[in-house]
Protein backbone atom coordinates (compact mmCIF):
# COMPACT_ATOMS: atom_id res chain seq x y z
CA UNK A 1 0.00 0.00 0.00
CA UNK A 2 2.81 2.40 0.86
CA UNK A 3 4.47 2.11 -2.55
CA UNK A 4 1.32 2.42 -4.62
CA UNK A 5 0.61 5.46 -6.83
CA UNK A 6 0.53 8.71 -4.89
CA UNK A 7 -2.66 9.84 -3.20
CA UNK A 8 -4.70 12.11 -5.44
CA UNK A 9 -4.00 15.05 -3.08
CA UNK A 10 -0.26 14.33 -3.19
CA UNK A 11 1.74 15.96 -5.99
CA UNK A 12 4.15 13.78 -8.01
CA UNK A 13 7.03 15.93 -6.69
CA UNK A 14 6.04 15.34 -3.07
CA UNK A 15 5.47 11.66 -3.74
CA UNK A 16 9.01 11.36 -5.09
CA UNK A 17 10.42 13.38 -2.19
CA UNK A 18 8.75 11.09 0.35
CA UNK A 19 10.19 8.03 -1.41
CA UNK A 20 13.68 9.56 -1.19
CA UNK A 21 13.25 10.58 2.46
CA UNK A 22 12.17 7.13 3.59
CA UNK A 23 14.85 5.44 1.52
CA UNK A 24 17.36 7.36 3.67
CA UNK A 25 15.44 6.70 6.88
CA UNK A 26 15.32 2.95 6.25
CA UNK A 27 19.12 2.93 6.05
CA UNK A 28 19.30 4.96 9.27
CA UNK A 29 16.91 2.66 11.16
CA UNK A 30 18.09 -0.63 9.64
CA UNK A 31 19.40 -2.05 12.93
CA UNK A 32 17.39 0.07 15.35
CA UNK A 33 15.22 -1.75 17.89
CA UNK A 34 12.51 0.40 19.47
CA UNK A 35 10.87 -0.70 22.77
CA UNK A 36 7.76 1.46 22.14
CA UNK A 37 6.72 0.05 18.76
CA UNK A 38 8.08 2.75 16.42
CA UNK A 39 6.98 1.75 12.91
CA UNK A 40 8.68 3.40 9.94
CA UNK A 41 6.14 2.04 7.43
CA UNK A 42 3.30 3.60 9.41
CA UNK A 43 5.26 6.87 9.57
CA UNK A 44 5.52 6.91 5.78
CA UNK A 45 1.85 6.08 5.32
CA UNK A 46 0.88 8.83 7.78
CA UNK A 47 3.19 11.38 6.18
CA UNK A 48 1.63 10.75 2.78
CA UNK A 49 -1.76 11.68 4.23
CA UNK A 50 -0.47 14.75 6.05
CA UNK A 51 1.86 16.34 3.49
CA UNK A 52 -1.04 17.91 1.52
CA UNK A 53 -2.15 19.63 4.76
CA UNK A 54 1.42 20.66 5.50
CA UNK A 55 2.06 22.06 2.03
CA UNK A 56 -1.30 23.33 0.78
CA UNK A 57 -3.54 23.90 3.81
CA UNK A 58 -1.10 25.34 6.35
CA UNK A 59 1.48 26.43 3.72
CA UNK A 60 4.34 25.72 6.11
CA UNK A 61 7.59 27.63 5.69
CA UNK A 62 10.76 26.53 7.49
CA UNK A 63 13.60 28.93 8.33
CA UNK A 64 17.01 28.06 9.76
CA UNK A 65 17.51 24.58 8.28
CA UNK A 66 21.23 25.39 8.15
CA UNK A 67 21.30 25.34 11.98
CA UNK A 68 20.52 21.60 12.11
CA UNK A 69 23.48 19.22 12.10
CA UNK A 70 23.41 15.44 11.83
CA UNK A 71 23.47 14.68 15.56
CA UNK A 72 21.01 14.23 18.44
CA UNK A 73 19.26 17.31 19.82
CA UNK A 74 16.70 18.25 22.38
CA UNK A 75 14.40 20.27 20.13
CA UNK A 76 12.67 22.79 22.42
CA UNK A 77 9.67 24.73 21.14
CA UNK A 78 6.88 27.06 22.18
CA UNK A 79 3.52 25.29 22.41
CA UNK A 80 0.63 26.83 20.49
CA UNK A 81 -2.68 26.12 18.83
CA UNK A 82 -5.08 24.54 21.40
CA UNK A 83 -4.46 21.04 20.02
CA UNK A 84 -0.90 19.76 19.41
CA UNK A 85 -0.83 20.27 15.66
CA UNK A 86 2.34 22.30 16.15
CA UNK A 87 4.18 19.13 17.20
CA UNK A 88 2.94 17.30 14.12
CA UNK A 89 4.07 20.12 11.80
CA UNK A 90 7.52 20.39 13.40
CA UNK A 91 7.95 16.62 13.07
CA UNK A 92 7.02 16.73 9.38
CA UNK A 93 9.43 19.64 8.83
CA UNK A 94 12.36 17.65 10.25
CA UNK A 95 11.50 14.64 8.09
CA UNK A 96 10.60 16.47 4.90
CA UNK A 97 12.40 19.83 4.79
CA UNK A 98 15.70 19.15 6.58
CA UNK A 99 18.65 17.13 5.31
CA UNK A 100 19.45 14.52 6.34
CA UNK A 101 15.89 13.67 7.33
CA UNK A 102 15.08 12.49 10.84
CA UNK A 103 12.01 11.42 12.76
CA UNK A 104 11.69 13.56 15.87
CA UNK A 105 10.56 11.64 18.94
CA UNK A 106 7.96 13.83 20.62
CA UNK A 107 7.39 13.72 24.39
CA UNK A 108 3.69 13.34 25.24
CA UNK A 109 1.66 13.59 28.44
CA UNK A 110 0.62 10.40 30.23
CA UNK A 111 -3.08 10.99 29.51
CA UNK A 112 -2.42 10.82 25.75
CA UNK A 113 -0.13 7.80 25.98
CA UNK A 114 -2.86 5.89 27.84
CA UNK A 115 -5.70 6.70 25.43
CA UNK A 116 -7.09 3.77 23.39
CA UNK A 117 -5.93 3.78 19.75
CA UNK A 118 -4.33 7.26 19.97
CA UNK A 119 -1.77 6.03 22.47
CA UNK A 120 -0.67 3.21 20.16
CA UNK A 121 -0.75 5.42 17.07
CA UNK A 122 1.42 8.13 18.62
CA UNK A 123 3.91 5.55 19.90
CA UNK A 124 4.17 3.85 16.49
CA UNK A 125 4.76 7.22 14.79
CA UNK A 126 7.52 8.19 17.22
CA UNK A 127 6.00 9.72 20.36
CA UNK A 128 7.13 8.62 23.82
CA UNK A 129 5.98 9.20 27.37
CA UNK A 130 7.89 12.16 28.80
CA UNK A 131 10.04 10.08 31.12
CA UNK A 132 13.74 10.83 31.71
CA UNK A 133 14.77 7.20 31.21
CA UNK A 134 12.95 7.06 27.86
CA UNK A 135 14.69 10.22 26.68
CA UNK A 136 18.12 9.00 27.73
CA UNK A 137 17.56 5.73 25.84
CA UNK A 138 16.69 7.61 22.65
CA UNK A 139 19.62 10.01 22.90
CA UNK A 140 21.97 7.05 23.40
CA UNK A 141 20.59 5.67 20.12
CA UNK A 142 21.18 8.90 18.20
CA UNK A 143 17.58 10.15 18.25
CA UNK A 144 16.42 13.77 18.59
CA UNK A 145 13.56 14.56 20.97
CA UNK A 146 10.86 17.21 20.58
CA UNK A 147 9.97 18.89 23.88
CA UNK A 148 7.42 21.55 24.82
CA UNK A 149 8.62 22.82 28.24
CA UNK A 150 5.40 24.81 28.74
CA UNK A 151 3.53 21.51 28.91
CA UNK A 152 -0.26 21.47 28.62
CA UNK A 153 -0.35 25.07 29.85
CA UNK A 154 1.24 26.06 26.54
CA UNK A 155 -1.88 25.13 24.59
CA UNK A 156 -4.29 26.09 27.37
CA UNK A 157 -4.26 29.79 26.57
CA UNK A 158 -7.23 32.07 26.09
CA UNK A 159 -7.12 34.46 23.12
CA UNK A 160 -5.56 37.40 25.04
CA UNK A 161 -2.57 35.22 26.02
CA UNK A 162 -1.64 33.96 22.56
CA UNK A 163 2.15 33.83 22.01
CA UNK A 164 2.87 34.55 25.68
CA UNK A 165 5.18 31.81 26.94
CA UNK A 166 4.27 29.97 30.12
CA UNK A 167 7.26 29.37 32.45
CA UNK A 168 9.45 26.51 31.21
CA UNK A 169 9.85 23.41 33.33
CA UNK A 170 13.45 22.42 34.09
CA UNK A 171 13.22 18.67 33.47
CA UNK A 172 14.41 18.86 29.86
CA UNK A 173 17.54 20.73 30.89
CA UNK A 174 18.49 18.05 33.40
CA UNK A 175 18.27 15.50 30.58
CA UNK A 176 20.51 17.73 28.46
CA UNK A 177 22.99 17.96 31.36
CA UNK A 178 23.02 14.19 31.85
CA UNK A 179 23.85 13.53 28.19
CA UNK A 180 25.53 16.85 27.26
CA UNK A 181 23.02 17.07 24.42
CA UNK A 182 22.77 20.42 22.58
CA UNK A 183 19.43 22.20 22.58
CA UNK A 184 17.80 23.45 19.38
CA UNK A 185 15.33 26.31 20.02
CA UNK A 186 12.21 26.34 17.83
CA UNK A 187 9.53 28.94 17.33
CA UNK A 188 6.16 28.24 15.68
CA UNK A 189 4.13 31.16 14.36
CA UNK A 190 0.58 30.82 13.02
CA UNK A 191 -0.79 27.92 15.06
CA UNK A 192 -2.68 30.23 17.44
CA UNK A 193 -4.65 31.58 14.49
CA UNK A 194 -6.04 28.13 13.70
CA UNK A 195 -8.46 28.71 16.60
CA UNK A 196 -8.61 32.52 16.83
CA UNK A 197 -11.24 32.89 19.57
CA UNK A 198 -10.93 30.43 22.45
CA UNK A 199 -12.11 30.02 26.03
CA UNK A 200 -10.81 27.25 28.29
CA UNK A 201 -13.40 25.53 30.47
CA UNK A 202 -11.01 24.71 33.33
CA UNK A 203 -13.62 23.53 35.85
CA UNK A 204 -15.29 21.23 33.32
CA UNK A 205 -11.89 19.89 32.26
CA UNK A 206 -11.13 19.06 35.90
CA UNK A 207 -14.47 17.27 36.28
CA UNK A 208 -13.74 15.21 33.16
CA UNK A 209 -10.16 14.57 34.34
CA UNK A 210 -8.75 16.24 31.25
CA UNK A 211 -5.68 18.52 31.28
CA UNK A 212 -7.42 21.04 29.04
CA UNK A 213 -10.80 21.64 27.40
CA UNK A 214 -10.71 24.46 24.85
CA UNK A 215 -14.03 25.82 23.53
CA UNK A 216 -13.61 27.54 20.20
CA UNK A 217 -15.76 29.35 17.67
CA UNK A 218 -14.57 26.82 15.06
CA UNK A 219 -14.28 23.04 15.42
CA UNK A 220 -11.92 22.52 12.47
CA UNK A 221 -8.55 24.34 12.50
CA UNK A 222 -8.51 27.27 10.07
CA UNK A 223 -5.87 27.26 7.29
CA UNK A 224 -3.57 29.71 9.03
CA UNK A 225 -0.14 29.88 7.35
CA UNK A 226 2.54 28.38 9.61
CA UNK A 227 6.15 29.52 9.93
CA UNK A 228 8.70 27.36 11.77
CA UNK A 229 11.90 29.09 12.86
CA UNK A 230 14.91 27.00 13.88
CA UNK A 231 17.46 28.86 16.00
CA UNK A 232 21.16 28.21 16.49
CA UNK A 233 21.98 25.33 18.78
CA UNK A 234 22.61 26.08 22.45
CA UNK A 235 25.52 24.13 23.89
CA UNK A 236 25.45 22.87 27.48
CA UNK A 237 28.28 24.64 29.39
CA UNK A 238 31.16 22.29 30.14
CA UNK A 239 31.33 23.32 33.80
CA UNK A 240 27.70 22.33 34.45
CA UNK A 241 26.52 18.90 35.60
CA UNK A 242 23.62 17.26 37.43
CA UNK A 243 25.23 18.56 40.63
CA UNK A 244 24.81 22.17 39.45
CA UNK A 245 22.63 24.32 41.67
CA UNK A 246 18.96 24.94 40.94
CA UNK A 247 19.84 28.61 40.48
CA UNK A 248 22.36 27.80 37.71
CA UNK A 249 19.93 25.50 35.95
CA UNK A 250 17.12 28.04 36.24
CA UNK A 251 19.34 30.74 34.69
CA UNK A 252 20.15 28.52 31.70
CA UNK A 253 16.51 27.49 31.24
CA UNK A 254 15.55 31.18 31.33
CA UNK A 255 18.16 31.88 28.63
CA UNK A 256 16.52 29.28 26.37
CA UNK A 257 13.05 30.64 27.18
CA UNK A 258 14.22 34.18 26.42
CA UNK A 259 15.81 33.04 23.14
CA UNK A 260 12.47 31.62 21.99
CA UNK A 261 10.68 34.80 23.13
CA UNK A 262 12.92 36.87 20.85
CA UNK A 263 12.26 34.41 18.01
CA UNK A 264 8.51 34.83 18.57
CA UNK A 265 8.81 38.64 18.38
CA UNK A 266 10.70 38.32 15.08
CA UNK A 267 8.24 35.75 13.75
CA UNK A 268 5.19 37.85 14.62
CA UNK A 269 6.73 40.87 12.90
CA UNK A 270 7.01 38.79 9.72
CA UNK A 271 3.76 36.84 10.09
CA UNK A 272 1.76 36.34 6.93
CA UNK A 273 -1.69 37.99 7.00
CA UNK A 274 -4.66 35.74 7.75
CA UNK A 275 -8.13 37.29 7.99
CA UNK A 276 -6.48 40.29 9.67
CA UNK A 277 -9.42 42.57 8.86
CA UNK A 278 -11.56 40.41 11.21
CA UNK A 279 -9.02 38.87 13.58
CA UNK A 280 -7.21 42.05 14.65
CA UNK A 281 -10.18 44.19 15.74
CA UNK A 282 -11.90 41.27 17.48
CA UNK A 283 -8.67 40.25 19.23
CA UNK A 284 -8.14 43.81 20.45
CA UNK A 285 -11.69 43.88 21.82
CA UNK A 286 -11.25 40.54 23.61
CA UNK A 287 -7.92 41.63 25.10
CA UNK A 288 -9.45 44.89 26.34
CA UNK A 289 -12.41 43.04 27.90
CA UNK A 290 -10.11 40.46 29.47
CA UNK A 291 -7.89 43.13 31.08
CA UNK A 292 -10.94 45.03 32.34
CA UNK A 293 -12.32 41.91 34.06
CA UNK A 294 -8.95 41.14 35.66
CA UNK A 295 -8.90 44.60 37.24
CA UNK A 296 -12.39 44.25 38.72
Amino acid sequence: MINEAHHWFLSPEDDQKIREVFKELRVRYKDYKDPWGFNLDLCESTLRKLIPLYRSYFKVRVFGQENVENKPYLVVANHTGQIPLDGMLITIAFAFDISPPRMLRGMVERFLAQMPFLGDLTAQTGAILGDRGNCEYLIDHGESILIFPEGVKGISKNTPDYYKLRPFSQGFYRIALQKKTPILPICVIGAEEMFPFVFHAKKLATMLKMPSLPLSANLIPLPSPIDIYIGKEIIIPEHMSLESTDKEIKENVYHIENTIKHMIVHGLANRRPFFDFIRKPVSKYLIREFRTKKKI
